[in-house]
């Protein structure tokens, strides 16, 4: 599948934020957003996914226009930067509802092996990521928006979600944005800059420093 956001204004209070945005993301391949902080990414997510409004966009499904929410369509994830899973929810009704198998998540997760029946809530910030960004990820869907999936992770578990992506970007069109800048680059096939409120297609990565967006030899 290819889906592709196109000609976004996103205005907030006669601000223009985002203007003459164009993103592409495929099946087969990770999609990356780098950018400041400020400069409207997690905007550009829910904008895709059809959480906010702007001014105008224009969504296509292998060329085809959709002309409603990207949400409404069931065939698409969002992990928003929030947590979104009640407190009171046991882990083994969340991965019940979202038809996933405990015994693979703790495969990849082993120190999450006896917290099957803890609630969400008793978990330490890391681990409600861990969890959330599993989901996301590996819940059936054709497109996936990740929006700061490495932030309060351990380096080990980094590397682990970094596979998980390799691995479910097989299958799936797979767009990321995170602060953490280089776990971006390395996890990622196509690399768009949003900078003034418009998007810049990276063909080489000295380019981040031409844009002023790595200050040199960050590479």
């Amino acid at each position: 599948m290819i889906f592709e956001l196109d000609n976004v204004e996103l205005y907030f209070k006669n601000k223009r934020i985002l203007n003459g945005i164009y993103l592409k993301a495929e099946t087969g391949k990770v999609t990356a957003i780098l950018g400041r902080n400020g400069c409207g990414k997690s905007s550009l997510l829910n904008i895709a996914f059809g959480n906010l409004k702007p001014k105008y966009k224009l969504v296509r499904l292998d060329s085809k226009p959709l002309l409603k929410p990207l949400y409404s369509a069931g065939i698409a994830k969002y992990l928003p930067q929030y947590n979104f899973i009640p407190d009171g929810f046991k882990l083994s009704f969340i991965f019940k509802l979202y038809k996933l198998d405990w015994n693979a998540f703790i495969e990849d997760f082993e120190e999450f092996s006896n917290y099957e029946h803890s609630k969400f809530k008793t978990l330490s910030g890391g681990e409600r990521r861990i969890i959330e960004t599993y989901i996301i990820l590996k819940a059936k869907s054709e497109i996936v928006f990740l929006d700061e999936p490495f932030s309060h992770l351990a380096p080990l578990h980094i590397e682990t979600v970094k596979q998980l992506i390799v691995a479910e970007k097989k299958k799936k069109a797979i767009v990321i944005s995170d602060h953490m800048y280089q776990h971006i680059i390395e996890s990622s096939d196509v690399i768009y800059l949003l900078k003034n409120g418009t998007t810049k297609k990276i063909e080489k990565l000295t380019e981040l420093e031409d844009y002023k967006y790595l200050n040199a030899g960050s590479l």
